[in-house]
């Protein structure tokens, strides 16, 4: 069922992307009295699920579900319908229009990904508001993961400033070290400031690394691994974890240090199950680990919620304001995915990992906040000056708009097939990338 709501949002997220994205073409090619030959979702070779034809375009859904198409007379796209360029240009075509409207039915699409991602923003900053966990309000500070103990953090730090500047929601850390090149992070380390600098080394670890900051959680057992350490103490799900040795412990980062320190060993755990206190011997692997898995926990019971609300009208510049900012979030993902140094584009993800994206349960904050990423990321790529995109295309134009002169229908045909070429290799990349952590990891 998990993969069955997962692949129906995947399905719903990219369909409505491709439509406003074509739609985007499309309602320009209408403005300036283009031919619209045919709009299809998903794409159709050989049949058509359904289709019909109002006026001089063709509707339809193909059968394959990726995608989709707004095919413009007298254009040259990934179709490569190059019949019709042998042909006189007729004045409906799009050749036959001047360059800034070529240039407007270019941009259309990529222009309408951004309006429904501004769109979606308003909407969800006025249905839900803002709701994060404020970094002042993380009282005992952070867990860190082991490469951000290589660089230099300890759990129980506090976050005060990054790259000399307070970032507001913790969760937004990560993101403004990789983006922002904040190279020193200024902590609270038993109550003395401690500035942390980040070496560039760390770029590429920190990028594979999913946990490098976190929310300190108290240790209570989730699931207990047959045959482990815990299993053989009788330690059982919904044990909460409050010593070992008779040290008093809360948080779980404590108890994966004292674990850690008992390897090949024996641990006295103190826990409490049903309101009793009680004791057992766990013996801990050479590795440290007793066999424990963490249970999930609700942080509204540990930490402070922030929450605000917004009018529709207070919601409009907030939304329009996430909007940009994304955009300006992910030009900076795409310049470490282009750094060789960071190898970045080993992280690149396919269908699989668009998938991952998505809960396995339906819920309609995250998914239109992740379609409103991606709508942000489709209108991105789209605007990459490679042939076959829309920034290819609007690389053309505007030379033509320069020069005057107009690249001819040859060369505008190989540039598609090296746009095809380029696409097709980063396609294999993403998806390349997806089957092997699916057989490694």
């Amino acid at each position: 069922m998990e993969v069955f709501i997962k692949v129906l949002q995947v399905l719903t997220c990219f369909s409505l992307l491709v439509l406003v994205h074509e739609f985007g073409h499309f309602l320009f090619a209408k403005i300036f009295h283009t031919r619209v030959e045919k709009f299809y979702l998903f794409f159709n070779p050989w049949f058509s699920i359904f289709k019909f034809r109002i006026g001089e375009t063709e509707y339809g859904m193909g059968w394959v579900p990726f995608g989709g198409y707004c095919k413009i007379a007298g254009m040259v796209d990934e179709s490569m319908d190059t019949d019709q360029m042998k042909s006189e240009p007729k004045p409906w075509e799009y050749r036959s229009k001047p360059a800034w409207q070529r240039l407007l039915i270019i941009v259309g699409g990529v222009l309408m990904n951004i309006v429904l991602a501004i769109g979606i923003y308003i909407g969800i900053t006025y249905a839900w508001g803002d709701s994060y966990i404020r970094t002042k309000d993380v009282e005992h500070g952070f867990m860190f993961s082991e490469v951000a103990h290589e660089i230099g953090f300890r759990d129980g730090d506090k976050v005060l400033s990054v790259g000399g500047e307070y970032v507001d929601n913790y969760g937004q850390i990560p993101a403004v070290i990789l983006l922002d090149d904040a190279r020193e992070v200024q902590v609270e380390r038993n109550g003395v400031p401690v500035t942390v600098t980040i070496d560039t080394k760390y770029i590429k670890s920190m990028l594979k690394d999913k946990g490098f900051i976190n929310l300190r959680t108290p240790f209570v057992v989730g699931k207990v691994l047959p045959g482990g350490g815990a299993a053989a103490a009788g330690l059982t799900e919904g044990d909460s974890l409050v010593a070992v040795d008779g040290v008093p412990m809360r948080w779980f980062d404590e108890f994966r240090t004292a674990f850690a320190e008992h390897k090949g060993d024996t641990a006295q755990v103190t826990f409490v199950r049903g309101g009793e206190r009680m004791t057992a011997a766990v013996p801990v692997s050479a590795e440290g680990q007793a066999g424990i898995f963490l249970a999930g926990v609700n942080l509204a019971d540990i930490y402070k919620i922030s929450t605000r609300q917004y009018s529709f009208l207070e919601a409009v510049p907030v939304g329009v304001e996430r909007a940009f900012t994304s955009i300006g979030s992910y030009l900076k993902q795409l310049k470490l995915i282009v750094s060789p140094e960071t190898e970045a584009y080993k992280s690149v993800g396919g269908i699989i990992a668009m998938g991952n994206f998505f809960p396995g349960e339906w819920n309609w904050l995250q998914f239109w906040q992740i379609t409103a990423l991606i709508s942000i990321m489709l209108a991105v790529l789209n605007i990459l000056p490679i042939p076959m995109l829309d920034g290819g295309h609007m690389v053309f134009i505007l030379y033509e708009m320069i020069t005057r002169r107009t690249p001819s229908d040859k060369f505008m045909e190989r540039a598609q097939l090296v746009g095809m070429v380029i696409v097709f290799g980063i396609v294999i990349l993403a998806n390349g990338n997806d089957i092997l952590k699916l057989i490694f990891n």
